[in-house]
C-alpha cells in the first residue's frame, strides 16, 4: 500500500491569513498535544507517523509549496511537483507514473489518495487498511471512505449505497449526489447515504491502464513533458462518474472539513494574536497576524481575521461565500514562509514612469541561507538589523553583522548564510519587480562556498 497526499489550494476561503503563496494547510492555527501551534499539514503528518504510514506516503503539490512542506515536515519528505496545476486527476496520474517508473511498484500495489488537510481521529487511518484489503480481494475497482452523517448538511457530497457485500463490511456504491438541499439530504440519508470524505483507493494498474488506453506514456519523465495534454479535470469526474464497480467502507468517528472560517474557528481559541474581546462578544473569533490590536465590543458570531494581505470582518455563517469575493484578487502576497525563514512586505510604491520600490523584512533561521543568485532587472540594498552571517558577493565571502549595509547592483552574484537568527531590511528598486527575476547559481551554502573557493 502507498499513500498519495494531495496538497492543493489557492488560499481563497481562508483569506487574508491564507493566500496564493500560503495555502490553508500551512497556517499554524491549530494546537498539537503539547499546546504548540501546528498547521493542518503538520497534524496529518504527526498522525501518519503515529500510524506507521509516513514512510509509505508521497505528497503531490506545486513547486510554490515545496518550501512550506520542507520547512514544516522536513527535507526527507518525498514530493512530486506538477509542472502546472491541472486539478486532481492529472496530479494523481503523474504521481502514479512516478511510482511506476521511478519506484518500480507493481501494478497490483494499492494506492490510496487523500487530502493533506483532513481533520480526523487516528482511528480514521484504520480504514486505509480496510480499503487495501477490499481491493486486494478484487471486490471493486475503486474504494472510498464514507462518513456517517451527523446532520443533513448541504455542504458535502454524498454517496448512496445499493447493497452491503456479504464477505466484508464494505458497501457497493450505487450513485453520488453532490451537495443536495437539506430536505433532499434527509431523504438520501434514510437510504444509507454517507458523506464523501474525498479519500479513494485503487490499484496502480488501474491508472496506468487509463494512461495506456488514452495514448499517454506511463513513464514519469515522458508524462511530465506532456503534462499539459492531460485532461484538466477532477478524479471524481474522470473516474468515479464513469465506472460502476465502486465500493466503500463506513467510518463512524470524528471527521471535519476545516476549509472555511466557519468550520476552522470551531477548533481555535477565541483570540489568536493581538486582540481583546468584551464579555458580551459571543461566539466570535479574532485571528490577528498584525502588530496592532483588534478589539471587539458586543458583537456576536463574527470572525475577524487580519494579516498583511488585508482584513476580513464576516458573519461566520456567511464566511463560506468568501471565495466569491477573492477570486479576482490576484495581489502580491505580503507574507511568505520559505525554506530559509520568512519575509514580510513592508511597503511598495510605483511612480508614473513605472519605477518601482519594494521594501521587505526578511528573517533567516540559523544555518539557513538565501541561494547564490543574480537579478537582471533590479538593484537591492540590504540593511542587517540583527544577527550575524556570511555574505557571498561576486565569488567572495564576507562576514556581516547588525548595522551593515550591503549594496547589490543589477547583475551582481550574491547570497547570504545566517550564523544566528538574522534579520534584514531589503529594498528592491527597478522597472519590473517580479519574483521570476532570479537566476539561482547555487541552492545550498556548501555549493556557494565551493563556487566562491
Amino acid at each position: 500500500m502507498r499513500l498519495i497526499l494531495l496538497s492543493g489550494g489557492a488560499g481563497k476561503r481562508l483569506w487574508p491569513i491564507s493566500n496564493q503563496a500560503r495555502a490553508k494547510q500551512f497556517i499554524k492555527l491549530l494546537k498539537n498535544p503539547a499546546g504548540q501551534p501546528e498547521s493542518m499539514v503538520q497534524r496529518v503528518w504527526r498522525q501518519l507517523k503515529a500510524n506507521g504510514l509516513d514512510k509509505l506516503s508521497i505528497i503531490g503539490c506545486c513547486e510554490a509549496q515545496i518550501d512550506n512542506i520542507t520547512t514544516q515536515l522536513g527535507s526527507e519528505v518525498r514530493c512530486v511537483c506538477e509542472p502546472e496545476q491541472r486539478d486532481t486527476f492529472p496530479a494523481i496520474a503523474l504521481i502514479c507514473a512516478y511510482l511506476h517508473s521511478q519506484e518500480t511498484l507493481d501494478d497490483e500495489e494499492v494506492i490510496i489518495v487523500a487530502p493533506i488537510d483532513a481533520y480526523v481521529d487516528d482511528a480514521f487511518y484504520d480504514c486505509y487498511q480496510d480499503l487495501a484489503l477490499i481491493l486486494s480481494r478484487r471486490l471493486g475497482e475503486v474504494g472510498l471512505i464514507g462518513i456517517a452523517p451527523t446532520t443533513p448538511s448541504a455542504s458535502f457530497g454524498y454517496m448512496v449505497p445499493s447493497a452491503q457485500l456479504n464477505v466484508t463490511d464494505a458497501l457497493r456504491i450505487d450513485r453520488f449526489v453532490e451537495k443536495p438541499q437539506p430536505t433532499d439530504a434527509v431523504e438520501i440519508i434514510k437510504q444509507g447515504a454517507l458523506w464523501n470524505s474525498g479519500v479513494f483507493a485503487f490499484k496502480l494498474g488501474f491508472i496506468l491502464n487509463w494512461l495506456r488506453s488514452h495514448g499517454f506514456p506511463t513513464h514519469y519523465e515522458k508524462l511530465r513533458i506532456g503534462y499539459s495534454s492531460l485532461p484538466k479535470t477532477s478524479f471524481d469526474y474522470e473516474v468515479l462518474e464513469k465506472i460502476s464497480n465502486i465500493v466503500a467502507v463506513k467510518y463512524d468517528g470524528s471527521w471535519q472539513d476545516l476549509g472555511t472560517w466557519n468550520t476552522l474557528t470551531t477548533k481555535l481559541d477565541p483570540i489568536s494574536g493581538n486582540g481583546l474581546m468584551s464579555r458580551d462578544s459571543v461566539n466570535s473569533h479574532i485571528i490577528n497576524e498584525l502588530d496592532i490590536p483588534i478589539v471587539t465590543l458586543g458583537v456576536s458570531n463574527l470572525v475577524i481575521a487580519a494579516s498583511s494581505d488585508g482584513i476580513l470582518v464576516a458573519d461566520k455563517e456567511a464566511s463560506p461565500r468568501l471565495k466569491e469575493y477573492t477570486i479576482d484578487r490576484q495581489m502580491r502576497p505580503m507574507f511568505e514562509e520559505r525554506r530559509w525563514g520568512w519575509y514580510r512586505v513592508l511597503d511598495y510604491t510605483k511612480s508614473l514612469d513605472g519605477y518601482e520600490i519594494l521594501t521587505k523584512k526578511l528573517h533567516l533561521l540559523p544555518e539557513k541561507n538565501l541561494s547564490y543568485q543574480v537579478h537582471d532587472m533590479r538593484t537591492e540594498v540590504w540593511t542587517i538589523t540583527s544577527g550575524n552571517g556570511l555574505f557571498a558577493c561576486n565569488d567572495t565571502i564576507y562576514p556581516v553583522k547588525s548595522g551593515d549595509v550591503l549594496h547589490i547592483p543589477c547583475g551582481t552574484k550574491h547570497g547570504l548564510n545566517a550564523i544566528s537568527d538574522l534579520e534584514l531590511i531589503e529594498v528592491q528598486s527597478g522597472i519590473n519587480l517580479v519574483e521570476e527575476d532570479i537566476t539561482r547559481l547555487c541552492l545550498t551554502w556548501v555549493e556557494t562556498i565551493n563556487r566562491c573557493s
